[in-house]
């Protein structure tokens, strides 16, 4: 091999080589902070045959269960029970929470996990129903008629 390509192999060789780092150091570093979603019924069942470990950071949505709001007296620490279709989970909050948030309602919580069934949020967001429109895009729509895709006919 005569030295003008050897020089090439070993530049392409070398980019090669940082660009896979570059890529693999991003990954770690990614994966380091990736909140996975779960609902109650994979906390418990576990997602694609893995259930979480205790202490990992994740995201859970699910409905807050009616008459499970606990309130703390004297902080701000709330403690509800969160369901989807099957087991509920417990989740714990210190601070307030969003306006939104109502028993029955749809909630994500970021947090992490502490035994198999209570999470300890760091973050708590009330989800608003579909039907929801910001003001700015209601006065724009003044006067024209919306049909839902329900009411409209097929023909």
């Amino acid at each position: 091999m005569n030295p003008r390509r050897q020089k090439r192999l070993m530049a392409v060789i070398a980019v090669i080589t940082l660009v896979g780092g570059a890529i693999a150091m991003m990954l770690y570093a990614l994966s380091q902070n990736i909140d996975l979603f779960y609902t109650p019924s994979e906390i418990i069942d576990g997602k694609n045959g893995q259930v979480p470990q205790v202490g990992q950071r994740l995201k859970i949505g699910g409905m807050v269960v009616p008459g499970s709001v606990v309130r703390d007296e004297e902080t701000l620490k709330v403690s509800f029970q969160l369901t989807d279709t099957g087991p509920t989970v417990t989740v714990e909050y210190l601070g307030l929470l969003p306006d939104l948030f109502r028993e029955g309602q749809g909630i994500v919580a970021t947090g992490h996990l502490l035994s198999a069934t209570v999470i300890e949020a760091d973050e708590v967001l009330a989800k608003h129903d579909e039907e929801y429109m910001p003001p700015e895009v209601a006065e724009a729509m003044k006067g024209i008629k919306h049909v839902k895709p329900s009411e409209s006919s097929s023909y």
